[in-house]
């Protein structure tokens, strides 16, 4: 096997691809490094489901014939990746995270393995994640068959949910990119925690066939990787229409960065307080220098106010009715008591008194919320805001216990940007920004449905200014 020297672990996908096509190495071996890493290091940070190496070495044995005579099958083959423990591999056990899972084995592939099965990817394992990716409310990070989710930059810190093992394993190298999953910020946690770029596509562009439901209408897949760059190339893969998921919004997506608008003529919207006052004391920092390239970059940074919705009873009004009918037999039969967060388990149970009003009438001002952004859009490209106020929490602290809170009578800013973005089905790219307290934090960028090559257009301009995103654990 070629020598794989530790930068390989860390490096882009376009520079992955660069060294197979030169023959640097050859797929096996750089399958045979990740796999190794993967499984090795992976528990390390409670980041590992379930290890796939055969599968991996006999796929990338393909790929190295492939590219032998020639058969190119772009940017992706070749490369290793890994998936959140909810997205389905054929013949393999998909325990959504969760003890009365823990034995459940599929007979297909989710639609987004096959599409990068399609383009010579490979997977080499299955990812942990908090169980049922929340569902009915957690209150502690050690909800998981796997443990709590420990962060690469400090293991006595959280690496967030309920993606945890998907941002963790790229944040450590052990896989080059992972997807993930994303209700109401499932993405956009764990990568601001953990340091890594991640994509949630706009609602419908990409497939859950095969992947766990928890919300019909909220539930979205995407790719956490080491750049923006990165995150297209993915995009560009698992996108487009699917007959088989229900909620498809029946559209591909072709990552098309020579098509971007110069950067001057953007205009993001921003709420100052989010990056003073709402930020925590040792972030503000790197929230005001990641604003400076912005500004250097050209970007017209206006201030924007949310409208104004009480979006996270919006979101949870809906989310609990739709889980409630997803888990109704998990609740019932009484095997919910399985689960390993007590006020998950009672989250849960709760969700089956939802009254069909209530859903309906949420369901309602969401129409409302997603009008009223089309509005705000009229006027904005895009807006920004940190991905989370501060770095990564305590692995052991409480996960309602709040940071702290800011002075009486601040503005609200951006506060319910995440439910806001979710239940208006926006697209949101998160990209590391700095440190504090010595652990990443991030900002996102949020844009209308369907703009995520303007997202990702802001995202490599950002990354061609700064480093955050070549940064690596210790």
């Amino acid at each position: 096997m070629a020598a794989i020297g530790e930068d390989v672990f860390f490096a882009t996908i376009p520079e992955l691809n660069a060294r197979l096509t030169s023959k640097d190495f050859s797929a096996e071996d750089l399958a045979r490094a990740f796999a190794n890493r993967l499984e090795q290091l992976g528990p390390r940070y409670n980041a590992l489901a379930l290890p796939l190496p055969q599968q991996a070495i006999h796929k990338a044995q393909d790929v190295d014939k492939d590219l032998k005579r020639g058969r190119l099958r772009g940017p992706l083959q070749g490369i290793p990746y890994g998936v959140k423990d909810l997205i389905s591999f054929k013949g393999q056990p998909t325990t959504w995270g969760a003890k009365p899972y823990a034995a459940q084995v599929f007979d297909y592939n989710a639609t987004v393995v096959d599409k990068l099965d399609g383009v010579g990817a490979v997977l080499t394992g299955k990812l942990a994640m908090v169980e049922l990716a929340g569902g009915g409310g957690y209150r502690y990070a050690s909800a998981s068959l796997t443990g709590p989710g420990l962060n690469p930059w400090d293991r006595t810190r959280w690496s967030g949910g309920s993606s945890s093992g998907s941002a963790a394993a790229v944040a450590a190298g052990l896989v080059p990119f992972a997807l993930g999953s994303e209700t109401s910020g499932s993405i956009v946690t764990p990568a601001s925690y953990c340091g890594v770029t991640a994509l949630r596509p706009t609602y419908g562009l990409v497939s859950r066939h095969g992947a766990m439901a928890l919300s019909w209408t909220l539930d979205k897949l995407g790719p956490f990787a080491h750049s923006a760059e990165d995150c297209g190339l993915i995009l560009q893969v698992i996108a487009g229409k699917d007959g088989k998921d229900p909620g498809s919004a029946g559209k591909s997506f072709y990552y098309t960065p020579q098509y971007a608008r110069p950067m001057k003529d953007l205009k993001v919207g921003y709420a100052a307080v989010d990056f003073a006052e709402r930020a925590e004391a040792s972030a503000r920092d790197a929230f005001a220098a990641a604003l400076a390239v912005l500004k250097d970059a050209g970007v017209q940074l206006v201030e924007t106010k949310l409208p104004e919705f009480p979006y996270g009873a919006v979101l949870s009004a809906i989310l609990g009715a739709e889980e409630a009918s997803i888990f109704e037999m998990l609740i019932t039969s009484g095997k919910v008591e399985e689960l390993a967060d007590q006020p998950q388990i009672a989250g849960l149970k709760a969700s089956l008194e939802v009254p069909a009003r209530d859903y309906l009438k949420a369901q309602r001002i969401r129409r409302l919320i997603q009008d009223a952004f089309s509005r705000l859009f009229a006027q904005v490209d895009a807006l920004i805001a940190p991905g989370r106020s501060g770095p990564a929490t305590k692995v052991e602290q409480r996960l309602d216990a709040g940071g702290t809170p800011p002075p009486a009578g601040t503005a609200p800013g951006f506060q319910g940007i995440i439910p806001a973005g979710n239940l208006a089905g926006l697209p949101a790219l998160v990209l590391p920004c700095g440190f504090a307290d010595k652990l990443p934090v991030a900002l996102q960028v949020v844009g209308v449905p369907f703009s995520e090559n303007t997202l990702l257009a802001i995202g490599r301009e950002f990354q061609a200014r700064t480093d955050w995103h070549r940064r690596r654990p210790g």
